[in-house]
């Protein structure tokens, strides 16, 4: 067994997932929340799911079939540590016993600085904090995990794997922005890019699913959750995305408006009299699908659809609308694509997304098979038809899994 352990913290919160590298099969995974001070009860959360709540040394199933909630004080993210490895020893497998090998931890942004998995070190620490001032809200609560996960596990790496690093090949006509270059310079203002491991972990299982190497395929990835990007990808090589300074740029996401003319900010500064903390919270918490329709799951915006809503109508149409600009665009990117692909919440589970994003595309060779992409079916399939020139495919994304393989290469190179 090569156990991996990987950390995904929040400023209140972290998941974990204990993976088997072996096999790459998930063995226990959990959920603390609402670390630190608290509302309501005043108690934290963790909730753990774990392979039958087996003993530490009976095989695990397939499927984590076993839950466990607990409520009880979680002052900080050392103390959900420490509750994590209680889970571990109560529920199996035994930490004790057969301790991870290495602990991969995602962070949000690596700037300009890390592009690849790295070694966590007191100096990656320093850069990870000052780069806080990137992303305020990420990565000081990636950093709190880092620190508590290096304390609960001294003696084992700790490796960073960013979101940002994937988007480092990007070129700079791709990521440079047409402004003012010594101010542009003076504040790290460029194009960086998320989302960046579930496109290259989709990229990289289209190209083994076709059976077609990698470096030879031109593909566009859409990651549709609440927050949706897609990624322009040649050759595994990311060549343009839609995120940009910040996640909020790109398309029409859950509650972020995406791409909009800067000149609106100016009018509701001058004319509504909004703060730039009011602009930031329109922008990012009160925008997107929900700003539109009211709701910031597309399930309820296509239920309002069907029930003849027009506001979720028109939610809906915008929401295509920018998905088919970003396709086009990056269609012309590549010169064309051999793969389009959906992952993510809404991308794997909304065929008419999937439909009305490709339905004009017919131009470049991409046809749509209605019945395989209403198909119920899970996992990795094609949607497209057999006579498209573009292959298109539903490809669940697992970052989880995608963070150990890269906590893996730097651990034991």
């Amino acid at each position: 067994m090569t156990p991996v352990l990987v950390i995904n913290s929040g400023s209140s919160s972290f998941k974990y997932q204990l993976l088997d590298m072996d096999t790459e099969r998930t063995l226990a995974s959990g959920l603390v929340e609402r670390i630190g001070p608290s509302t309501g009860t005043g108690l934290a959360r963790h909730t753990v799911h774990a392979a039958a709540l087996a003993s530490a040394t009976g095989p695990a199933p397939t499927v984590l079939d076993a839950t466990r909630i607990r409520e009880l004080p979680i002052p900080d993210h050392t103390a959900g540590f420490a509750v994590m490895l209680e889970a571990f020893a109560a529920y199996g497998p035994s930490l004790a016993e057969t301790p991870p090998v290495a602990v991969g931890h995602r962070v949000v942004h690596g700037g300009a600085r890390f592009f690849e998995p790295t070694l966590v070190t007191p100096l990656v620490e320093i850069n990870i904090d000052e780069l806080a001032v990137l992303a305020p809200l990420h990565n000081p609560a990636n950093l709190a995990g880092i620190v508590a996960g290096r304390t609960a596990f001294p003696d084992v790496p700790h490796i960073a794997v960013f979101d940002t690093a994937f988007h480092q090949t990007l070129a700079p006509a791709a990521y440079t922005y047409a402004i003012d270059a010594e101010v542009a310079a003076s504040h790290r203002i460029r194009r960086y890019g998320f989302h960046g491991t579930s496109h290259k972990f989709v990229s990289e299982a289209a190209a083994a699913f076709l059976g077609r190497p990698l470096g030879e395929l031109k593909q566009i990835v859409f990651h549709l959750g609440n927050g949706a990007s897609v990624t322009a990808i040649d050759g595994g090589r990311s060549i343009d995305t839609s995120m940009g300074f910040t996640p909020l740029e790109g398309l029409v996401m859950g509650t972020r408006s995406g791409d909009i003319d800067p000149a609106v900010l100016f009018q509701l500064e001058r004319r509504a009299g909004m703060t730039v903390d009011d602009l930031d919270d329109l922008l990012n918490k009160r925008s997107g699908l929900l700003g539109l329709a009211g709701s910031n799951d597309l399930r309820d915006i296509r239920a309002a659809v069907e029930r003849g809503e027009p506001q979720a109508q028109l939610a809906f149409e915008v929401y295509v609308h920018r998905l088919r600009s970003y396709a086009g665009a990056y269609l012309a990117q590549l010169g064309g694509a051999d793969v389009i692909s959906f992952t993510a919440g809404v991308g794997e589970n909304a065929p008419q997304v999937r439909a009305g994003a490709l339905d004009t595309l017919g131009f470049a060779g991409v046809e749509i098979d209605h019945a395989r992409n209403e198909s119920a079916e899970r996992g990795i399939r094609i949607i497209s038809t057999d006579a498209s020139a573009v292959t298109v495919l539903v490809v669940p994304t697992d970052e989880e899994l995608e963070i150990a393989r890269q906590t893996l290469s730097v651990a034991r190179p």
